[in-house]
C-alpha cells in the first residue's frame, strides 16, 4: 500500500471519530486547539492557560489572532470555560460534552 493511501485512510478514520464525538461542526484549528487543551489536562477540571496552548505542538504554526478566535468559538459552544478564580486567559475543558451532547451548539 503506497504512502498516500495509508494517509488518506488514516486521515478518513480521524474524521469518522472527529464526526463521533461531536467534532464535526469545529475548524480544523478549533479542533486542535481543544484537542491540545485536553492532551495538557491530566484530569478534568485542571486549568490550562493560553501561553500552556500557544507553545503546543499542534498550534506553534497557528497565528495567535487565530488561536483566541478559537478559544472564543470553544467558548461559545461550552466546550472550553473560563478558569475561575485564575487570571485571564485560563480555561478549563470540557470533555465531558465532547460525545455529541452537546445539540444546540
Amino acid at each position: 500500500m503506497d504512502k498516500l493511501r495509508s494517509i488518506f485512510e488514516l486521515r478518513e478514520m480521524l474524521r469518522e471519530l472527529e464526526r463521533d464525538v461531536g467534532l464535526e461542526a469545529l475548524n480544523r484549528t478549533e479542533r486542535d486547539v481543544l484537542l491540545a487543551a485536553h492532551s495538557l489536562s491530566d484530569q478534568p477540571g485542571e486549568i490550562v492557560s493560553s501561553e500552556q496552548l500557544r507553545s503546543h505542538a499542534l498550534l506553534k504554526s497557528v497565528a495567535q489572532a487565530t488561536l483566541y478566535r478559537a478559544i472564543r468559538t470553544l467558548l461559545g459552544h461550552g466546550l472550553l470555560e473560563r478558569a475561575a478564580k485564575t487570571k485571564a486567559r485560563s480555561y478549563v475543558v470540557r470533555s465531558d460534552l465532547v460525545n455529541g451532547d452537546h445539540s444546540g451548539h
